[in-house]
């Protein structure tokens, strides 16, 4: 350190300005020798903290003085830092001559706790002389400040009869004085309310209870004046206030303004409100240890009565769910239990109340045995059915009687008995009728009695219309094409329709005529799906029209079914699969020609039948004149023409015999068909003669003089025409 000279007597303590003390004469820079001068030594400037009160109102005041040990030169003396030429300026000065530093402005501890200054000595040219040191003014505090709390108020809770020790809450302050003096050190009190009940600790601030008998339905809320004050609660003080909330536990059970409730409610009145019943409870008003529950406990084996809370008046709200019966109990009797959300805290009695209910007795609508009434009919029920008879019997005592009618019959197709309640059908009910919502009808009717005044009941008549099977199904197409070279691998795809809806109709079942001996070689035919198949023809079948009979039969029950031939031409085909035009075709196609058509073809049949035996007759007349082949035979034409009593069949069914080549007798040639027997029904045969000698004799020997009669109780009748120079022998 640098040679310091003679300091102040008190400068190894902390300077004190209560009165002008001897101002500090510091030599930072050098120190004198024991002898006779000053002495160079090592360079060093440390100087002790120099303490000043704030506060203080002496301005200006000599803090110290600081001087050079170079006494030959003339030095001037500098300050430069915070409250010299920095933020907070001029709160301190030098004399540049003298080196005395002085305090110009009142010190703030609170403020500024301390300020740090460079000195500096330079020469008359202004090189330094010395090195710059530095200078440390420390700010003494003085009890200038009051504590404050943190809030001017504080809220706590505790619960009702809490053990005293019990924690509420912790309250705290802070004081802006020196917090290592006892300026800062606070104390904590309270000064009002509380009743001896709480108590504070003074150092901690924590607020406890420190008696018994905290009961919030006396006292709600406690409000404490709290003091905090400084010098350990002896100095500056501020107060502050805490609140203190007592929350509410169940400690009080609900109960019963009355033991007894009586109330009347008419008969046959469901979900209506009997009565109220009301309770009391010294608990905290909508909180759980104040709502109530309740409950009957007894007198309520058969549900007929509910009860629930008001939730605005906290009372009981009792209810009847279903109509009482006079008749059966003019008085009920129930036991209702109260019970709060929350548990009691301390065992006390349940709350019970008796309530008495007595019945009014009223005249009672009559009540249908079986509401709704549900019924299942089937479908073309005819007119004039009974379906049901609906019964409704009058509750009331003596009992009344009772008359039915109609109330809604939207499809006029029901009638009832008054007296009875027997329902008969008007007329006919059918599925597809539009006053039917998924096949079901419904009705209503009413029971009416005669009591004072009457009372009318009404019920519901559902009936169900059930599908009958009544309809056989349908074969689709009725004429199909098959290509030869693809009839092993191809066919024709068939299906059924019904009139029915399931499960009256599909699944359809496809078989082919057993009692065909050409079918099973000819033809096959396999199930596709529920509603369709494929017919498919052998692969070595002949062109020409064939007709396949199937017999198709629904699911139904009972099962319906119906056979249908099917015209089936099979031909040669083109490259893209396409019949080529032929006789086959042409059948074919005839076959699927309109009514209208077919009137036209048979009328132009006719005419030319009629014109074909008129050339016969002239024919035969010329030949007797010419005593021809046929002149000498007494028959005549018209002798050998029979008929049968039925329509002709169609091509399949015919089978002609062409006139052979000279002396060879006639063979029959069949065109293609899958039939070989004859149906009872819709058939005729042609068959075709060469002219012989005579004209019931064939060549060969063979006469054929008739035709076979389809029917054995029918006789055949024939009709011989001459026709390309043979005799025709139709049938």
């Amino acid at each position: 350190m640098g040679a310091l000279f003679p300091l102040l007597a008190a400068l190894g303590a902390l300077l004190q300005v209560a009165a002008p003390p001897p101002v500090s004469t510091l030599y930072p820079w050098g120190r004198r020798a024991r002898g006779s001068g000053p002495a160079r030594v090592r360079r060093a400037w440390v100087i002790p903290p120099i303490a000043v009160s704030e506060n203080s109102r002496k301005i200006p005041y000599q803090l110290v003085q600081i001087k050079s040990d170079k006494q030959s030169k003339a030095v001037i003396y500098s300050i430069k830092g915070p409250g010299v030429d920095e933020e907070p300026r001029g709160i301190f000065t030098i004399d540049p001559d003298t080196g005395l530093v002085f305090l110009t402005s009142v010190l703030d501890r609170e403020e500024t706790s301390s300020y740090k200054i460079k000195a500096y000595a330079v020469g008359e040219t202004g090189a330094p002389v010395e090195e710059p040191t530095d200078l440390e003014i420390i700010v003494i505090d003085q009890n200038d400040n009051r504590p404050t709390f943190q809030q001017p108020l504080f809220t706590g809770r505790v619960a009702e009869g809490a053990p005293p020790g019990t924690l509420v809450m912790r309250v705290s302050a802070t004081d802006a004085d020196d917090p290592q003096t006892d300026n800062a050190a606070l104390g904590y009190s309270i000064v009002g309310g509380g009743g001896g009940i709480f108590r504070i600790d003074p150092v901690t601030g924590e607020i406890r209870i420190g008696g018994v008998g905290l009961d919030r339905e006396v006292i709600a809320v406690y409000n404490l004046t709290l003091q905090v004050a400084d010098l350990g609660g002896d100095g500056l003080s501020t107060t502050a206030t805490a609140s203190i909330f007592i929350d509410d536990v169940n400690d009080h059970p609900p109960e019963f303004t009355q033991a007894e409730f009586r109330f009347a409610v008419p008969e046959g009145e469901g979900g209506v409100e009997v009565g109220r019943l009301s309770v009391t409870d010294r608990d905290e008003p909508d909180s759980p240890n104040w709502r109530v529950n309740y409950s009957i406990s007894r007198g309520n084996e058969r549900g007929a009565f509910r009860i629930q809370t008001d939730p605005r008046t906290n009372a009981a709200i009792l209810l009847v769910q279903q109509g009482l019966d006079f008749e059966a109990a003019g008085e009920h009797e129930l036991t209702v239990e109260a019970r709060n959300w929350a548990p009691l805290t301390a065992a006390a009695p349940l709350s019970t109340a008796r309530v008495i209910i007595t019945v009014t007795d009223l005249n009672e609508a009559p009540r249908f045995a079986e509401d709704p009434r549900l019924l299942s009919v089937g479908e073309g029920l005819p007119a004039g059915s009974v379906l049901t008879a609906v019964t409704a019997t009058d509750p009331d005592l003596p009992p009344q009687n009772v008359s039915y009618r109609l109330q809604y019959d939207p499809a006029d197709w029901l009638s009832v008995d008054a007296r009875t309640g027997q329902v008969v059908l008007r007329q006919e009910i059918r599925r597809q009728s539009p006053f039917l919502q998924q096949y079901r009808y419904t009705a209503l009717l009413t029971a009416t009695d005669n009591g004072e005044p009457p009372r009318t009941a009404t019920g519901t008549l559902e009936i169900q219309v059930t599908e009958v099977n009544d309809h056989p199904p349908q074969l689709h197409p009725r004429a199909a094409f098959v290509c030869r070279r693809a009839a092993g691998t191809g066919g024709v795809i068939v299906w059924a329709t019904d009139a029915d809806l399931d499960p009256q109709a599909k699944p359809f079942h496809f078989q082919l005529d057993p009692e065909d001996s050409l079918v099973p070689h000819n033809w096959t035919i396999r199930p596709l799906n529920a509603t369709h198949a494929r017919l498919a023809a052998a692969p070595d079948i002949g062109e020409g029209t064939y007709r396949v009979w199937i017999r198709v039969s629904d699911s139904g029950q009972p099962r319906l079914s119906r056979e249908y031939g099917l015209n089936v031409t099979v031909c040669g085909c083109r490259g893209a699969e396409v019949c080529s035009p032929g006789l086959g075709a042409v059948t074919a196609a005839r076959l699927g020609l309109s009514l209208a058509a077919w009137m036209v073809i048979l009328s132009s049949a006719l005419v030319l039948l009629s014109l074909l035996l008129l050339l016969l007759v002239k024919e035969r007349f010329r030949r007797r004149q010419h005593k021809g082949l046929l002149a000498a035979s007494d028959d005549d034409v018209r002798d050998n023409i029979l008929n049968y009593d039925e329509q002709g069949g169609g091509e399949e069914d015919q089978v002609t015999l062409q006139p052979p080549p000279t002396k060879t007798a006639p063979r029959p040639v069949p065109l293609p068909t899958s039939r070989a027997r004859h149906k009872p029904a819709n058939r005729s045969h042609i068959v075709s003669l060469p002219v012989a000698p005579h004209p019931h004799t064939a060549p060969g020997g063979s006469t054929v003089t008739h035709c076979p009669s389809p029917l054995p109780d029918v006789g055949a009748r024939t009709e011989r025409v001459a026709l390309n120079g043979g005799l025709v022998l139709r049938c």
